[in-house]
């Protein structure tokens, strides 16, 4: 995300001609699993959040060579034993799961606890900054779809303090004023017991964030995928395409690449072959956009996943999710 002149907050696409195909090529040939080995942006160039004592550092973002995507972006905060961050503003949201420790965050001027495998929202045009009183590290994963927010102009950032040339402003105004009525009334917090487990044709699934819910985000879907030891997951088609975390376990996950056939209309044509993708607890693993994708857990210890995805496709058009075989134990269920 940090280049010779500077933090990448968008990427250009450009090409000679009209068609994408090398555009798409060079981001399938990338790799798709990254470990705590690719630090891809140390936070020091571009950012305001770190204090002497808190660390971020980023796994994939717009930046990125080679390139995966920017629909989301993915970075860990790690917070030492009483210790803070600094407090900073971004009109972009951000959804962090406590991956270890407890704390608090301090959102415009409101507190919010939080503690392991719950999941924070920072919202849209948020003031917030992270503080753990506690004895124990406290480690946090956040997915945001931040470039979105950019592609729009909404670019309003930075850290706490005075406005610029400030006789050229009038009295302070309520920015909520321009939000969606009763927002504030979402949920901030997914708490871990108040989400509960569900046999879905992709598998044992906890959901924590999806339309139409209760939590305050309008940009990210989450949930948790718990594949038993030697079991595999789903196999599903979406357009959208996906970042899993291995929060535990190991194993593979099989990827079959969707080429679009442009006949008198749009025909999909799925590859025969997938490719084969080790992951490992700690990893990230990318499945690009339109592809078919199967997960399987190894010998011995079932695979948690923890998945992510930008809204925007759902509200594009792309909200289904094609599933050309369930999870075992969804039809064992049935």
């Amino acid at each position: 995300m940090s280049g010779k002149k500077g933090r990448v907050f968008l990427r250009g696409i450009t090409s000679e001609t009209y068609g994408l195909k090398e555009f798409r090529r060079s981001q399938l040939d990338a790799p798709r699993v990254r470990d705590d080995s690719i630090v891809v942006d140390d936070a020091k160039v571009g950012h305001s959040g770190d204090s002497a004592e808190s660390r971020t550092w980023w796994r994939i973002g717009p930046g990125d060579d080679p390139f995966l995507t920017q629909s989301l972006q993915v970075h860990f905060v790690e917070l030492p034993p009483h210790s803070s961050n600094h407090g900073h503003g971004h009109q972009n949201e951000a959804a962090f799961y406590i991956l270890d420790g407890a704390g608090y965050e301090i959102h415009d001027d409101q507190r919010y606890e939080w503690a392991k495998d719950d999941m924070v929202i920072v919202h849209t045009d948020s003031v917030h900054r992270h503080f753990n009183p506690y004895d124990e590290m406290a480690r946090c994963l956040i997915f945001k779809a931040k470039s979105m927010w950019m592609y729009l102009g909404l670019i309003q950032q930075g850290r706490s303090g005075p406005v610029e040339n400030e006789d050229r402003f009038g009295p302070r105004e309520d920015w909520s004023q321009v939000w969606t009525p009763n927002v504030d009334k979402l949920r901030k917090v997914v708490k871990v017991g108040d989400t509960k487990w569900e046999t879905t044709p992709l598998g044992k699934v906890r959901v924590l964030s999806a339309p139409g819910d209760d939590v305050r985000t309008f940009s990210v879907d989450a949930f948790v995928l718990d594949i038993p030891a030697g079991s595999r997951s789903g196999k599903r088609w979406h357009m959208a395409d996906e970042v899993l975390y291995v929060r535990s376990g190991g194993g593979y996950s099989l990827h079959w690449e969707v080429e679009a056939e442009i006949a008198e209309k749009y025909y999909a044509r799925i590859a025969k072959e997938p490719t084969r993708h080790e992951i490992k607890a700690g990893d990230t693993l990318y499945v690009p956009h339109n592809t078919v994708a199967q997960h399987f857990s190894a010998d011995g210890e079932p695979l948690v996943l923890i998945s992510a995805q930008n809204r925007l496709f759902k509200q594009l058009g792309y909200d289904t999710v094609t599933y050309l075989e369930n999870a075992p134990e969804y039809d064992a269920a049935q």
